[in-house]
This record gives structure tokens, sequence and C-alpha cells, in this order.
């Protein structure tokens, strides 16, 4: 095990009632936090530069509504550089509540604080230390290092495959530590694996497993034991492919249905939106909620209400069944009939199409937010590709970490393509520029990316500028090239469903019910479906509304079945 750390802190700004907040604080936190309680300004950057000169991680700073004279917003302005990746959260005494409410929406707006709670007005104050264990939950999933050691990576220097493993392990909430192959533990995990072994290995402590330059079923596996034992002639009721939100949201539905239902991905759990660090839109989550933790948490639900995944194994094919038949998804040799299908597979960033740029993948380069890399980037430049919510959400996210931040787009700017809250954060944040109508043409470095040449669309001039980090948030491309012809899709390879199916395949001069396709019992939502609305939300809603959808289905094959 390795050695334990410093407690991370928590700093304590205020004046009036700086002690109601040292007390209530420290009763809570003191055990696992070191609460830290400057009495001046003078002393707060003091204490600052101290924690940073000892390298102990600030987890939270809680300033009062005004102290010192100052609002708290003025004084978290004042300290940004010591506490880039601290929580910040104002808390505002009962009296001032209600005339700072206007204030502190606006500072939420631009991402200039975390938070803001009412200080306690008694004992058991459960909503508010609700809230600030969400702050100190998603500091410690997205910032601190993890205390514990769990699943041990081995690698020589940063890999695509390094990468790819560190995100399957951080999107599934699995602590994991890498080590470098010449350090005591890399050589004692090395000892382990089997001779002839290549780097990367991964070594789940668990169950004392090496595997070497896993795939992600071999991951799946040796973390989950996916292995799917089906009873003689046994049909799933409902099988979901893609675990992201709609894939989730249909198999919560189905299962508390009483249906049987699987869920299957080729990767882990969440899709694109497992890689977004916070989620702020997203109805019900006031304070935000990372990507992960929402998925995850809606994957436990389904797995409560009795629903079976499958997890780091794709499907190679499909074949439709007709007069009743059960259709058959096949993973490799493994069949599974089911009476539905639900595709729910989202879509793949598209490449860049720059090959110097593809030689950097896993060494500076990201496709996607790879939250598990923004550590590294720790005081260096860095660049993000995309004009979307996931590419801003991940620009706010680095922001914590890089010395600068630079969106590139092609369009002349964000307001087409990203929610308005996103680019008032953006827009509000120092550390972030907007490069409109610029693209990436060139990029190289010494066995890591160094920089970027960059093209202005406008007037065709190329500029060098120095770069430790690209990531790559382009546009969408579908991700079901193993479904038949019999699943009509558009021309860019997404599902159709609805009315937009080709006439031919109408029954009756009408066309399939919504988020069905051209086959019956085979349906579509989320980002995969042709037409639909790319946000988290709505592909949860077009998941769930399949499910009626599979009830008419399941009842009118059982009327086919029925004997006469």
């Amino acid at each position: 095990m390795p050695e334990p750390r410093q407690k991370p802190a928590i700093v304590i700004i205020g004046h009036e009632y700086r002690g109601a907040m040292v007390e209530e604080l420290t009763k809570r936190y003191a055990a696992d936090y070191e609460i830290v309680a400057p009495t001046t300004m003078l002393e707060v950057v003091d204490r600052l530069k101290g924690l940073g000169a000892d390298r102990r991680p600030i987890a939270l700073v809680a300033c009062e509504f005004f102290a010192d004279g100052q609002k708290a917003t003025h004084v978290f302005a004042k300290i940004q550089k010591f506490v880039p990746t601290a929580r910040r959260l104002v808390i505002i005494p009962a009296a001032q509540f209600r005339g700072s409410v206007g204030q502190m929406h606006d500072s939420l707006a631009n991402g200039s604080i975390d938070g803001y709670l009412m200080l306690p007005q008694g004992p058991r104050d459960e909503e508010f230390h609700t809230a600030v264990s969400d702050l100190l939950s998603d500091w410690g999933s997205s910032v601190n290092l993890s205390e514990i050691e769990g699943t041990r990576l081995v690698a020589d220097g940063p890999s695509a495959d390094l990468s790819r493993i560190r995100d399957f392990l951080d999107r599934m909430g699995m602590p994991n530590t890498t080590f470098r192959a010449d350090s005591e533990t890399g050589r004692e995990v090395v000892a382990l694996a089997p001779d002839g072994a290549e780097l990367p290995l991964v070594h789940n402590t668990q169950v004392g497993v090496v595997v070497s330059r896993p795939t992600n079923a071999d991951l799946g596996e040796m973390l989950y034991s996916p292995t799917l034992d089906l009873a003689d002639g046994e049909a799933f009721d409902f099988v979901v492919v893609g675990a992201g939100p709609a894939g989730l949201g249909a198999a919560v539905y189905a299962a508390s249905e009483g249906l049987n239902t699987l869920v299957l991905d080729s990767g882990p759990i969440g899709g694109q939106a497992g890689t977004s660090s916070m989620i702020r839109n997203y109805l019900g989550f006031p304070r935000g909620i990372s990507g992960m933790r929402l998925t995850q948490r809606a994957r436990s639900q389904a797995i409560r209400f009795g629903a079976r995944f499958m997890i780091g194994r794709a499907v190679t094919g499909f074949v439709p069944g007709s007069d009743g038949a059960a259709h058959v998804l096949q993973l490799g040799e493994q069949q599974i009939p089911t009476s539905t299908v639900l595709i729910a597979t989202g879509v793949d960033y598209r490449r860049l199409g720059v090959e110097a740029i593809e030689e950097f993948v896993g060494r500076g380069v990201s496709y996607g937010a790879a939250t598990s890399t923004a550590r590294e980037m720790k005081q260096k430049p860095v660049f993000v590709v995309g004009g979307g919510n996931s590419a801003g959400q991940a620009a706010v996210h680095l922001s914590r970490f890089a010395e600068s931040v630079t969106i590139l787009i092609r369009r002349p700017s964000l307001a087409e393509t990203m929610s308005d809250y996103l680019i008032r954060e953006i827009l509000g944040n120092p550390r972030i520029r907007v490069r409109p109508c610029t693209t990436v043409v060139d990029g190289g470095g010494d066995g890591h990316l160094q920089w970027l040449r960059l093209r202005d669309l406008n007037t065709h001039e190329e500029e060098q500028v120095a770069a430790k980090g690209l990531y790559l948030l382009l546009g969408a491309e579908p991700t079901c090239g193993w479904l038949p012809a019999d699943v009509a899709k558009d021309a860019r390879g997404f599902v159709l469903t609805g009315a937009d199916t080709p006439w031919q395949s109408w029954q009756g001069g009408r066309p399939p019910e919504p988020f069905a396709t051209t086959v019956p019992g085979v349906f579509a939502a989320g980002d995969i479906r042709c037409g639909s609305m790319k946000r988290v939300a709505a592909a949860s809603g077009e998941g769930s509304a399949v499910i009626p959808l599979v009830h008419a289905r399941l009842a009118e094959l059982a009327g086919e079945r029925s004997p006469v």
C-alpha cells in the first residue's frame, strides 16, 4: 500500500461569522481534512502560499459573503492563482441570504464560484452538509490523487494503450495508480506477469491477476466477470446495445417493469456523456454532476431492478428474426437471442485527419475529454478542438490545471453549437481563450506533443504555437457498423426511425412508431438516431420513451405465439 498522503485542506475565510463556519466544518470534516482558518487577508495569502510550498492539496475554500470588508467573489478573484483546483463555496448568513441570491446566480453562471449555501441555523443541517460533501466528492474524483491504490498499472511512459486503460477505469469509478516499470511496485507487478508480457500491465490486486495490454473486453472480464450464462432456450425480453444516457434510461425503466433486460457496451459505462467533467444543465442536479457519476448511478439503479450488464464487449453482428422468431445479437462466437433490441450506441468523435497528430495519441493528444489526463496538464498550454458542450466542459475542467486553454473552432463563434451557460462560464474564465475560424494542420514533439501549427481559415496564415495537450472533440461519427441493411440508415450512417424511415417500409401507408426502425422489435434512441437532440437529458428521455413500444411488441409476439 502507498504511504498515506498529507490531509487535504479546507480553508475558511471569514470575519463576523468565521467562528461559526469553523465550528460547523470542523465537527464534520476534521478527521479527513485539515481545517485552516486564517484571521486576516494577509494571513490568508501567507497560509495559501505555505500550503502550496508543502504541496498540500486544497480541496475547498469556504468564504463568508463579506470577508474583511470584501465580497467573497472579490476574495476568490484575488486568491485564484493559489487555489486553481479547489472548490469555491460562499457561505451566507441568513440575514444576508435574500439580498445576495441574484449576485450568487450571476457568479455561478460565469464560473467564479462553485456553490453558495446559507450558514446553518441549527445542528444537523444535512442539506448544508450534503452540498459540501458533493463539492468535496467532485474535487476528490477529478483532482485529488486516489488514496486507494486499487488496480495497479505499470508502464514505461505515456501511450495510447495506457490512456485508454486509465480512461476505462476512471469512467467505471475504479481507483487505480500508475507506476513506472523500474519502481519497486512496478518490478513486483512485472514479476507476477507471464514471461514476455508487454507493457502496460494491469494488476487487479483483489484477485491477483496481471494482464498485458488488456483490451476493453479483458478489462471488463477482469473487473466484472461479465460471462453470461444463458439457460437452454432462454431469450431476453429486451437487449440494449450502448450504455450511454439513452441505453441506461431504457434499462432502468425496462428492468423496473419486470422485463428480462441486458445491456451491452464495447467500452465503459456512460458513452460520451461519461467523459464530461461536469454537467450543469441536467434536471435535478443544481450544483451539477460529472458524467461518470451520473451514469454510474444510473447503472446501479438499473442493476437494482434486475438488469444485467456486459461491459467491454462489442457487438459484432445482428441477425433480425422473422415471423416472430427472436433477433440474435452476435458477440464474437457468443449469440444472444432477444425479442426486442434498442440501438443506443451513440457516436464517436471524428478523427482530425492530420497524420502527424495521430502519432501523439496517448502522448499529449486525446480524443474526448480524457479527464484522467487533466492533472498532467498542470501549468502547461492546452488546446481543445470543438465547439459543442463536451468541448466547453472539457475546457472549463482543464482550466483548473493548465496555464492556458485555447478553444479552436471552425465557426465564427460558439453561439450556434454550445449552450449559453457554458459560453458565459468560458467568457468569464481568464484562463480560457476562444480562437474562431481556426484549424490544426500539423503538430510534433520529441516523444510527446510539444507544438501545433494552426491555420486561420479566413486569411490562410499559419502560426506555430507551444502546446503540451490537445483534446479533440470533433462532431460525431455513428457507431453501428454491425447493423445489417435491413435496419435503414441515412447517408451518414445514423439510424432512421418513425416517419423518417423509407416509405417503402411503411405498413398500411403508415410509418413505424417514433423510435421504431424498419425492423419490427428494433428501436433506436439517443445520438445514434437520425434527427435526435444531442443532449444528455434528451437521450435519457428517448430511452425511457421506447419502453411502451417494447411492451407493445412483446404483447404482439405473445399474441402471435398463443395457441389458436
